[in-house]
């Protein structure tokens, strides 16, 4: 397992970073969904993360753990936040003061469940999980 992780973690978390990369663009961009600032500062942790996890995985470097991990926990408190700012009413009241666009704004409510927010709490939890399994992986057995 640690040589499978090794060898792998960080071409997994490059896609997903990638894919989730795409998909906000396709949000933005092409349905012209308008992003709300939670959005903004959720697009700021994983962007970067295609790079880093691009290089590091065409290098091999599989201590790059170091960088991703701070960027995709982050992302991940703020995606959850956000999500549950659409979904209770725990955090209704900090949704107006967003900005232009509120950001209990639910653009798509897949199976009433599925939000673009929980899409990048999906995405970051994967990078952390793979990050986490691969710093295990390399603490335990560091020579190979």
């Amino acid at each position: 397992m640690n040589r499978w992780m090794k060898d792998n973690a960080l071409h997994l978390s490059w896609v997903v970073a990638l894919t989730a990369t795409l998909g906000s663009l396709y949000f933005s961009e092409i349905m012209h969904f308008l992003p709300c600032k939670l959005c903004w500062y959720q697009r700021i942790l994983m962007y970067p993360l295609v790079i880093i996890l691009g290089i590091a995985a065409v290098r091999k470097d599989v201590r790059h753990y170091v960088y991703v991990l701070p960027l995709s926990v982050w992302g991940a408190g703020i995606s959850l936040y956000h999500y549950l700012m659409q979904k209770t009413s725990w955090f209704k009241d900090g949704a107006t003061a967003c900005g232009p666009v509120p950001c209990d704004v639910d653009y798509i409510d897949w199976f009433g469940f599925v939000t673009i927010p929980l899409l990048a709490l999906t995405a970051f939890v994967l990078i952390t999980v793979l990050m986490i399994l691969l710093m295990l992986a390399v603490r335990s057995n560091p020579q190979t």
